[in-house]
């Protein structure tokens, strides 16, 4: 159901998300320059950057909640900003904090938010999909009561419940147990594996080279590297900014670490 993201109608070789020489600002303040990515279809990309780096704004332009200064993002092929709705449709997103009616429970949440996509369930099919969810056994809890790995996997199936082709995560494992955050890494994985695209921001590098497949580095509003995670850690393995946050052998997290340092700190 909510697994199975919708299927291109045209081309399935087409991206599923084509981020084109976008600019992002606030009045006067540049936020995003110039950033261009594509994200193929069954792809989980990773957006990496500092606080302030522009990954937010970049998922906000995404979404359509922020107009940009220029350039253009594309979602399974329609023009964001001259077609926003339809664009929208098929988008999920799931933001680090999710705000659900508290006093809601697990099954009349998911009966709400399925209505609201158009997205006919019944009681049964409720249940089998928050079985499939780990949550079988608590569709009568409130949702204040459900542990934060709780939340998260609902908030990321309420996200895919109308099986967009495209799915934004802003930090969905932080605050997460080890073991929330693999399950949630691994119902992720099965999403993209469904043939649906997903967009990451994570400020853990263990989780952006365990699970994504490219990642690009933002820092002060300009995209400093794209590649697979091995390699762009064989890129910058001799990078003598990389060996000074090196403990060991090279990682992605001292190839971030490298790339993004503030030469103003001394």
């Amino acid at each position: 159901m909510a697994d199975s993201p919708r299927p291109h109608p045209d081309d399935e070789s087409s991206p599923v998300l084509e981020v084109n020489e976008l600019v992002v600002a606030y009045g006067t303040r540049i936020v995003v320059r110039g950033v261009s990515f594509e994200v193929s279809r069954g792809e989980i990309f990773g957006l990496l950057g500092p606080n302030g780096a522009g990954k937010t704004s970049t998922l906000s332009a995404i979404e359509g909640l922020l107009a940009p200064e220029g350039g253009a993002i594309l979602v399974d092929g329609v023009d964001v900003q001259r077609d926003p709705l339809r664009a929208r449709a098929s988008l999920g997103v799931q933001l680090q904090a999710s705000s659900f009616q508290p006093e809601l429970t697990i099954e009349q949440l998911v009966a709400l938010y399925a209505g609201l996509n158009g997205v006919a369930l019944t009681r049964a099919e409720i249940a089998e999909a928050m079985t499939a969810a780990g949550l079988g056994g608590e569709l009568g809890k409130r949702f204040k009561k459900l542990s934060g790995g709780q939340q998260q996997r609902l908030a990321l199936f309420i996200a895919t419940i109308h099986r967009p082709v495209l799915l934004l995560l802003d930090e969905p494992t932080a605050g997460l147990d080890p073991q929330s955050r693999r399950r949630l890494w691994d119902r992720i994985e099965r999403l993209s594996g469904a043939g649906g695209g997903v967009v990451l921001t994570t400020h853990s590098m263990e989780e952006a080279q365990a699970v994504c497949h490219r990642v690009a580095i933002l820092d002060h509003g300009a995209l400093l590297a794209l590649d697979t995670p091995a390699n762009l850690i064989a890129q910058h393995r001799n990078d003598p900014r990389v060996l000074r946050a090196a403990r060991g052998e090279v990682t992605l997290e001292d190839v971030f670490i490298g790339l993004t340092e503030d030469d103003t700190d001394g």
